[in-house]
């Protein structure tokens, strides 16, 4: 699990300034929350509404600037069902899942902004001092095949 003021090994830092860029096409961004599975129970309730407080602020301000499309909180894994169809056979899985260590906690949509912007919004939201914020960019489930 990931402890208060470390960080993983392949972690880099943001820059205090950020370099001249290009001009970079908007785009839309999705930032999701992934955090360790039994944090909730372990900050408890109290805790429990102070972060989400401060994710509310965090909503807020991305309305205001302009950058929101979406977001919402995600209920625990203990509520989830994984479900599969393989050769025509439909298979369900309940949560809690054993084998997860990580879940998605929740989800801001970005809209209309930079990779660098997005970047931005993402050190500023309060989940990431207690989970991880996964950058990734909108768009189709293919891709060009990279030359090695």
């Amino acid at each position: 699990m990931f402890k208060p003021g470390t960080k993983p090994d392949n972690a880099r830092e943001l820059s205090p300034k950020p370099e001249p860029a290009m001009a970079t096409p908007s785009s839309s961004y999705m930032l999701l929350i992934v955090e360790p599975t039994g944090q909730r129970q372990e900050r408890g309730r109290e805790g429990g509404e102070q972060a989400y407080a401060r994710m509310l602020a965090f909503t807020a301000d991305l309305q205001a600037r302009g950058l929101l499309e979406a977001s919402n909180s995600l209920a625990s894994t203990r509520q989830a069902v994984r479900l599969q169809v393989r050769e025509g056979q439909t298979q369900l899985v309940d949560g809690p899942f054993a084998e997860a260590k990580e879940m998605i906690g929740g989800f801001f949509l970005l809209k209309n902004c930079s990779r660098e912007q997005a970047l931005e919004m993402a050190a500023l939201c309060p989940a990431a001092e207690w989970a991880t914020v996964e950058l990734r960019q909108v768009g189709p489930c293919f891709e060009d095949a990279e030359p090695l």
